[in-house]
């Protein structure tokens, strides 16, 4: 057990501004932090694939009505199946990308966005969120880091990042086979390959248990998605807690903490 309490939250990188709910599991975690002490560890799961999850819904600074931007990438196979951490942005996008924030935005985070020149997604989304002062004080686990997955346990449910057509997919054991989800009922079966564990990360369902086997925390905020399938019998040693609510929890956060 830990001298301390270490209070966790997990999340994919969602939007280059980060999504309230997001922000709120930060609050949640400082107050939590502010009653017990202890350290606050931001487990990043940027091995997910689903370009889905960096789309960033703003409102019209005027006229309030929402718009939603995302990241382009360089093909697409890469969008479809390469992790966040390797998923590649274009040359220009930032700064089309920056031209058009103007309505959106104050001018301070269209500075910071503009000043981020990290080459992926993944790297991208945090360092946003640096810059945003989120992250300060916060410890950023990665579940790309080589170094955590060697140090995880082994889980039954997982996914692999492998060579397939010039680019790093990740693609999910299945039925002794690594496949690509293509949709429905549909997969590509790609051909067999030796991987090691600096190459393997979890599934949703294996993902807490994956993660505690390295991080050891005491203490968890869970959103609401999260509440409806984290089987707290894999981390019995956790003591779980919802994250404050927030509203319009969907779209996101664009200001700079002072």
């Amino acid at each position: 057990m830990s001298a301390s309490p270490v209070i966790c939250f997990g999340q994919q990188p969602c939007g280059f501004f980060p999504r309230r709910f997001l922000f709120a599991k930060f609050a949640t975690a400082r107050r939590l932090q502010s009653e017990l002490g202890g350290e606050i560890v931001f487990f990043c799961h940027d091995s997910d694939h689903d370009p889905r999850e960096t789309q960033t819904t703003l409102r019209h600074r005027k006229t309030d009505v929402p718009l939603t931007f995302n990241f382009a990438f360089e093909n697409k196979l890469q969008r479809k199946f390469s992790p966040l951490s390797l998923k590649r942005i274009p040359a220009g996008w930032r700064d089309n990308t920056a031209r058009q924030l103007g309505a959106y935005v104050a001018p301070p985070l269209i500075e910071a966005f503009k000043g981020n020149a990290a080459a992926t997604a993944g790297d991208f989304c945090l360092e946003m969120y640096r810059r945003m002062g989120l992250l300060d004080g916060v410890r950023v686990v990665r579940s790309s880091d080589p170094k955590v997955r060697t140090a995880a346990c082994n889980v039954a449910e997982f996914f692999v990042d492998v060579p397939h057509d010039g680019e790093i997919v990740r693609a999910r054991w299945l039925d002794g086979a690594l496949k690509l989800h293509e949709g429905g009922d549909a997969y590509t079966t790609l051909p067999a390959c030796e991987f090691t564990k600096p190459q393997i990360s979890p599934t949703r369902d294996s993902r807490l248990r994956w993660m505690q086997s390295v991080l050891h925390c005491t203490h968890y905020i869970a959103g609401a998605g999260e509440q409806a399938y984290l089987n707290q019998a894999d981390a019995p040693d956790i003591t779980f807690l919802k994250r404050d609510p927030i509203e319009r929890a969907d779209e996101a956060y664009a200001e700079i903490l002072a």
